[in-house]
Parts: C-alpha cells; sequence; structure tokens
C-alpha cells in the first residue's frame, strides 16, 4: 500500500503494510499503524506523540483525558509524551523540555531494520531537528530519530536515536511519559521497583529507599526510581490484567498518579480521572546522558500487555 504525504513541505512516499496516514482536526499528520490482528497504535507528528493503543478486540490501552487540549503546541494530556531534553522543570527551558510541543518529520533515511524487527511489524519513522529558537534556549545541535512499531502480538515498540551533531558536548535527561489506562487506581500495584532507591518529587526530590513488595496507592505520588530493573509490571486486579514494560537504555522510572488535589489544579485533566490513569515512565534522569561530537545513544521501550489473575 502507498500513501503520499505532504508534511513540512515534503512529499514522501510511504510503502509499508498496515500503514495509514490521515489529519487530525487541525491538521496536524497522524500516523496509524496496524497489524494483521487488528491491534492498532496511532502517533502524531505533534510532539512524535503516541495517543493510541489498542488490543486486537479495540481495547483503548493508553488513557488520554477528556479535558486534553488537542490544539498544538499543547503537548496531550495522556498517551506517550516524549520528555527531551529535560524530564521536569529545571533552569530556562519548559517543564519536559521541548521535544513533546514540536512538529516531527517523517523520516526519510531512516537506520535500517535489524532482522528480528521486521517480522509483521507496521512501523514510521519520525526525525526532530532542533529549531532557530530551540538553539536559543538549548544552544546544541542533535537529531532525534524515532522509530515506532506495532508487533504481530500487539506490543508497542519505541526506539529512540539521538546524536550530537554538535561541535562540542552535549547532555540530556529523557522519559517516555506513558499515560496506562486502568480500572481504578486503588485496584492497581506495580512490581519491579522494590528494594530502589527512589527521589521523591513532593518531598524536594529528596532520596529514600522503597520498603514494600509492591507500590501500591492511597495518594499522591511523584517519583523517580533509580538503577531499575530491565522489567516493570502493572497489574490491574479489576481487569485482571498486566502491562509489562521492557526498557534498554533507560535505567530509572518515573511513576506519577496527581490524585485528589492536584487533578483539580491542572486544567487539561479531569477532577476525578486520577483513578482511571497511572504513569509509568522509562526514562534516564538521575544520571544526564552525555555525548560527544558525533556520538549517538539508543533506548528502547516495549510495552506488553497480557491476562493475569
Amino acid at each position: 500500500m502507498t500513501h503520499t504525504i505532504s508534511s513540512t513541505n515534503q512529499s514522501l512516499q510511504i510503502k509499508r503494510k498496515a500503514v495509514e496516514v490521515t489529519k487530525d482536526r487541525n491538521g496536524t499528520d497522524q500516523i496509524l499503524l496496524q497489524n494483521p490482528r487488528g491491534a492498532s497504535a496511532r502517533v502524531s507528528l505533534h510532539g512524535g506523540q503516541v495517543l493510541s493503543w489498542r488490543t486486537d478486540r479495540g481495547e483503548e490501552l493508553l488513557f488520554t483525558s477528556s479535558k486534553a487540549i488537542l490544539k498544538p503546541p499543547y503537548a496531550v494530556r495522556g498517551g506517550i509524551p516524549i520528555c527531551f531534553p529535560q524530564f521536569g522543570q529545571r533552569g530556562s527551558l519548559e517543564q519536559h523540555g521541548f521535544a513533546r510541543n514540536r512538529t516531527w518529520i517523517i523520516d526519510e533515511n531512516p537506520p535500517p531494520l535489524h532482522p528480528n524487527d521486521n517480522n509483521g511489524k507496521a512501523f514510521i519513522d519520525l526525525l526532530l531537528k532542533p529549531l532557530e529558537d530551540d538553539l536559543k534556549i538549548w544552544p546544541h545541535s542533535f537529531e532525534f530519530r524515532l522509530r515506532v512499531y506495532l508487533t504481530a502480538d500487539g506490543n508497542l515498540s519505541l526506539i529512540s536515536r539521538i546524536r550530537n551533531i554538535n561541535c562540542k558536548p552535549f547532555s540530556f535527561s529523557i522519559a517516555y511519559h506513558t499515560y496506562f489506562s486502568i480500572s481504578d487506581i486503588s485496584e492497581v500495584r506495580v512490581e519491579g521497583l522494590e528494594t530502589l532507591d527512589y527521589l521523591d518529587n513532593l518531598c524536594q526530590r529528596e532520596r529514600f529507599t522503597e520498603q514494600g513488595d509492591a507500590l501500591t496507592f492511597e495518594s499522591e505520588v511523584d517519583r523517580v526510581y533509580l538503577g531499575s530493573r530491565d522489567v516493570i509490571a502493572i497489574f490491574d486486579h479489576e481487569r485482571k490484567r498486566a502491562f509489562f514494560i521492557r526498557k534498554e537504555g533507560l535505567p530509572d522510572v518515573g511513576v506519577w498518579n496527581p490524585w485528589v488535589k492536584k487533578s483539580k489544579a491542572i486544567v487539561d485533566f479531569g477532577d476525578e480521572e486520577y483513578k482511571q490513569m497511572l504513569c509509568v515512565n522509562g526514562a534516564a534522569v538521575e544520571k544526564p546522558i552525555t555525548l560527544k561530537t558525533g556520538e549517538e545513544w539508543t533506548g528502547r521501550l516495549e510495552l506488553s500487555v497480557v491476562p493475569s489473575s
């Protein structure tokens, strides 16, 4: 199947199975990926953001707020915003960096697929380069290549490749700020974080050690767990399913739920929606990644969902 896209005054032929290009109501290009079994993912060129990930039964796995602002330059409250070149609020950069608020383009010269990545997958390659205004606030030239693909089993993968094309080294932090759709925040637990140290953003980033066998939720949580395992699991007891988060090159894990008071203060978030979402993020936060001239960093996130008791 061949699709012609006009994006940033460029026309590009995409010759890939199960890739459909449409526009949202604001005229922003979106790419719909579908596998042979009917699972799907929808990616917006605004922010390079995954907005939807559905099973072959049409069940939505990612949360999006009913009050989300869907018009650029705002990032959509939900899905998987990409936080780069920082996660959090530091210095003169906007919170979570600018990548999630910029228009990405289709990558015309993507790196080749690994043979293991070419079996029944629907995929799209995106590219972000800094704008002149970006260089004023973060004076580093880079190329950020993002591949989003959907496997034959319906798993969702994101591979980031960030290259320094600057004349001097630079450092960055990054997070895939994933909003998972859940039945009720009181009915879920997160496993794989036990015994880890974490930075608590509710306590001025003070460092603590996780004492529980699993993380459960009774109040606001805003933490970054450090040096985590490569696999984290979210168990949703009411829906009898589990999300598995597999990651490479992303040593940390952010966990966030705003709870009652914070939810009411967020403009693009419903007062009660904290009950139906949980953010668990593959990230590199504590120790920023430093790239010398010409060096490239690769990070990979794979999400899967399975039935659980």
